[in-house]
């Protein structure tokens, strides 16, 4: 399959049909509707061809762009997203109003993930009518409107039915005379940065992959000195992320709706840029900072309550021994010595859907292979501290696609996450966490079931495309895609198989800890 071919497919959300329109060759070859110049032979006589392969160019490019122009929103899904090589823009366009003068609004439209607005000067924020205003001083004496803009501040405007959920902003540029009419109430000396909670907010990947890495892009440059202002605020979500955003603002966060009072900026960014799949692309950033620097902060925001805990526990420790006079046996201790040597496995299990049915005998298998495991399911009430703790102490990650697998994030570059991939959702569990895994510096290994590995071979027959071609069940829909592979499979691994997995992981492990004692003791 060519090159363009392959891009093209990381569109399934568009219309995968849309493949058979591109016209597309290797990159050694010319590919038919581009070949528009003159081929070498006397013009004169080629004219009519000329003009019959321009109309060629013409047909072609419109077949191109076709699924991506008529096809309907609601066929978007948590699913089907895409990748940078052809979502996001090039770096001279994507940092467009990286440079803004002062009385100015700077608008970048051309990504497909997100709108971004950036206002300079006197920035005055008004929730009760939706609107942020820039003064500007130009000599009007009026209160006439010299700019207008609209902009919902979240990180998937490719995706209709969920844009149309996130509040609407007015931004709007007047003369210096108006702004008599709105006083400021708290007057800001940094900038501030104005984005949404709303839309998909309460599901991991999301959390991270919409908000705060895009949130991470857009405001570290201001080094903590900067305003965080949220629309469709949630307490719960402040409060689940505290610890990071501390790292990012040392300023009180600004309910946008809730807090009526005229907040006055030097500047406003409206939006967040959003780079690829839970990542951050260093050629994009002024800085050259990646995912790696992202998890660094991670580490600092996380480590002094994961002390917090471990001195909570000694505490308890040494009150249960003072209780129980009776102390661990030798063989006890030494058992705890062994397996605090052994390379330490963890394992997110699921709860609902697509759990993993012969779990004991996986949790036997791996530590017959020579690991310590320990299992780990998440609760929506779980503090993420304790499973950072837990992660990035740990030398290899396995769990099966889900959102759940967002927490690769969690684990130490070298690590290894070995993603179990059900029937139907290969390239989903591709895009969204192997490919951003391996940015981060973990081994990823995917581990792909077969027919008789899913608990769907129980209900269909052996010959139903729902086990053989699940892409054709993709093809149909996301409503498919969801209540076939999503919400009504599980795995029952096949141990032999993934036994060989486990080993290249034990090695993995067991190098990367060689390796890691030797820097020590240089």
């Amino acid at each position: 399959m060519c090159k363009k071919m392959m891009h093209y497919k990381r569109y399934q959300h568009w219309n995968r049909k849309g493949d058979v329109f591109v016209v597309c060759v290797d990159e050694e070859t010319t590919p038919i509707g581009l070949v528009c110049g003159n081929s070498g032979y006397n013009h004169k006589r080629t004219k009519p061809k000329l003009f019959y392969l321009l109309f060629l160019c013409l047909i072609s490019f419109s077949f191109f762009l076709a699924p991506q122009l008529f096809t309907s929103h609601h066929k978007f899904s948590l699913l089907y997203s895409f990748s940078s090589e052809e979502g996001l823009v090039s770096k001279s366009d994507f940092n467009a109003c990286s440079s803004v003068s002062n009385g100015s609004i700077c608008c970048e439209r051309s990504s497909i993930r997100s709108d971004v607005c950036v206002m300079k000067g006197d920035v005055r924020m008004d929730s009760a009518s939706s609107r942020i205003t820039l003064y500007r001083n130009n000599g009007h004496e009026n209160g006439e409107v010299l700019r207008h803009e609209k902009i919902r501040p979240y990180t998937r405007k490719w995706e209709k039915n969920v844009m149309d959920t996130i509040d609407e902003l007015d931004l709007v540029v007047k003369g210096e005379h108006s702004r008599i009419h709105q006083k400021c109430d708290v007057k800001h000396d940094v900038p501030a940065v104005f984005f949404s909670t709303g839309g998909y907010t309460g599901n991991l990947y999301h959390e991270f992959n919409d908000g705060l890495l895009p949130l991470y892009i857009t405001s570290q440059q201001f080094n903590k000195k900067v305003v965080f202002v949220i629309l469709e605020y949630h307490a719960w979500w402040i409060m689940k992320y505290e610890n990071v955003l501390s790292h990012l603002t040392e300023y009180p966060i600004i309910d946008f709706s809730g807090d009526k009072r005229t907040h006055c900026f030097p500047e406003a960014i409206v939006g967040l840029r959003i780079h690829d799949e839970l990542t951050v692309n260093s050629s994009l950033m002024g800085n050259d900072k990646t995912i790696r620097d992202f998890r660094c902060l991670l580490d600092r925001a996380y480590l002094p309550r994961i002390r917090s805990l471990i001195q909570d526990e000694e505490r308890d420790a040494r009150m249960n021994m003072e209780k129980h006079v009776s102390l661990p046996s030798s063989e006890t201790k030494m058992d705890e010595k062994q397996d605090l040597k052994k390379p330490k496995v963890v394992i997110i299990a699921r709860n609902d859907s697509r759990a993993i049915m012969n779990e004991d005998s996986l949790v036997k298998l791996i530590e017959d292979v020579g690991f310590h495991v320990e299992v780990l399911r998440p609760q929506r009430t779980t503090e993420l501290a304790s499973i950072y703790r837990v992660l990035n102490s740990s030398d290899v990650m396995i769990g099966v696609h889900g959102a759940a697998m967002t927490h690769f994030l969690f684990m130490r570059p070298g690590s290894v996450f070995i993603q179990i991939i059900p029937l139907g959702t290969d390239w989903a569990a591709g895009t969204y966490y192997g490919e951003p895994a391996v940015k981060l510096g973990l081994k990823y290994i995917g581990y792909k079931i077969l027919p008789k590995e899913s608990s769907l071979y129980d209900e269909y027959d052996k010959n139903d495309p729902v086990l053989t071609d699940p892409n054709s069940v993709n093809d149909r829909g996301w409503e498919f895609t969801k209540k076939i592979y999503l919400d009504r499979q599980n795995v029952r691994l096949n141990l032999g198989r993934f036994r060989k997995r486990l080993l290249r992981a034990y090695y993995h492990s067991v190098a990367n800890e060689s390796l890691r004692f030797r820097h020590q003791s240089q």
